[in-house]
């Protein structure tokens, strides 16, 4: 009897084991265009803006014809639409923005690129996009860089102003206080 009820507990024992190694969960791959996340100020816990964001690569591509075609909008990188939260009350251009969260879209043009804060939310690249719920627009110019940037990139300067790169497209968007 006792041998039986070791060779049961052995083999009970035996199953979990590899139930568990069956079950265990697999986890892909690096994303192609990782989510990452541009802040204002940059440093500090005082944050006035966040936005995240993916970063879709230049592949040998180019900006305006490729990817982020000129005239048409544009999600401002890659899968979501991305993410624009503003922890304080903001102004893009003479706009007023209040804290919240929002999507922010473009559409580049060669010379100059339309900023768009809208309050639709949750979007797959540019699904949800309504114009009747923009919250703020603004154009800004379009400049070029002396070097390419491979990924698409967003950063804040001490002042505020939100820094978008790619290729050699720069484009600068003021926000204030």
């Amino acid at each position: 009897m006792k041998k039986l009820s070791l060779l049961s507990t052995i083999f009970f024992a035996f199953t979990i084991l590899l139930s568990t190694n069956i079950n265990a969960q697999k986890f892909p791959g690096l994303d192609v265009s990782p989510l990452d996340l541009a802040a204002f100020p940059n440093r500090g816990s005082n944050k006035m803006i966040k936005v995240f964001y993916s970063r879709p690569q230049l592949k040998g591509r180019t900006v305006g014809t490729d990817l982020a075609p000129y005239g048409k909008l544009w999600r401002t990188g890659a899968n979501d639409a991305t993410e624009i939260v503003f922890l304080t009350d903001m102004k893009l251009g003479t706009t007023t923005v209040e804290a919240g969260t929002y999507s922010l879209f473009t559409i580049p043009n060669e010379k100059e690129w339309t900023i768009i804060i809208s309050s639709d939310t949750n979007n797959w690249a540019t699904s949800g996009y309504k114009k009747s719920n923009e919250v703020a627009r603004l154009n800004v110019p379009a400049t070029r860089g002396d070097e390419s940037i491979e990924a698409f990139s967003i950063v804040f300067d001490s002042d505020g102003t939100m820094h978008l790169g790619w290729g050699n497209v720069r484009v600068a968007v003021p926000f204030t206080k």
